[in-house]
């Protein structure tokens, strides 16, 4: 992770500009064993997102060939324009450590995707998950729009209307609250070369 940071560094310093980089890592046992999920989002610079992405379906493969891309997405309809969003499956942290070790050595990469999408970047934003225990990640069975697997805006609105009639639902809502800091909702549009539609 650090040589394909310092990587990063030195080919940003290059082209002069100054990335922002986030990361949150948990930090209970589970980070040493276990399935992970590794979160990104890239806020592009305003009108590069077609040629972003067309380099990203180019050179995907070159990531894909060393961890599982879950989906990619366009970020619409937020304040977060201009962004794309990706999920990458990882075995655990060993495994995302000897997948940037691989990346950070690999020339095709850096020239092909790395250092062209630099300058199409105002800044990144890492995290990473765990799935919570009553989850599955699965593809739907029909196309959908958001990680919430809505068919379309207005099945959405019709299932969240059925959700804030139901007291059950409300009940859980209320309780879950006194836990919540923060909450974003966005639409995510899947890109052509996505796993999950």
């Amino acid at each position: 992770m650090l040589a394909l940071r310092r990587t990063l560094t030195r080919a940003l310093a290059a082209r002069t500009l100054a990335p922002q980089v986030c990361s949150s890592f948990a930090t209970d046992p589970r980070q040493y064993d276990g399935t992970i999920y590794e979160l990104r989002n890239y806020h592009l610079k305003p009108s590069k997102m077609n040629e972003f992405l067309e380099n990203a379906k180019e050179n995907i493969h070159f990531w894909t060939a060393h961890s599982e891309l879950v989906g990619f997405w366009t970020v619409e309809f937020s304040s977060w324009m201009s962004k794309v969003f990706h999920i990458w499956k990882y075995d655990n942290f060993a495994h995302l450590a000897e997948v940037q070790k691989a990346l950070a050595k690999d020339k095709e990469w850096q020239e092909q995707f790395l250092i062209p999408n630099l300058a199409l970047v105002d800044k990144e934003g890492t995290e990473i998950t765990y799935l919570v225990p009553w989850c599955k990640l699965e593809k739907p069975p029909k196309e959908a729009h958001m990680l919430w697997w809505n068919e379309s805006a207005d099945s959405r609105a019709a299932g969240r209307q059925q959700t804030h009639e139901d007291p059950r639902v409300v009940a859980a809502v209320r309780e879950s609250v006194n836990y919540l800091m923060s909450q974003q909702n966005v639409l995510l549009i899947p890109t052509s070369f996505s796993p999950l539609k």
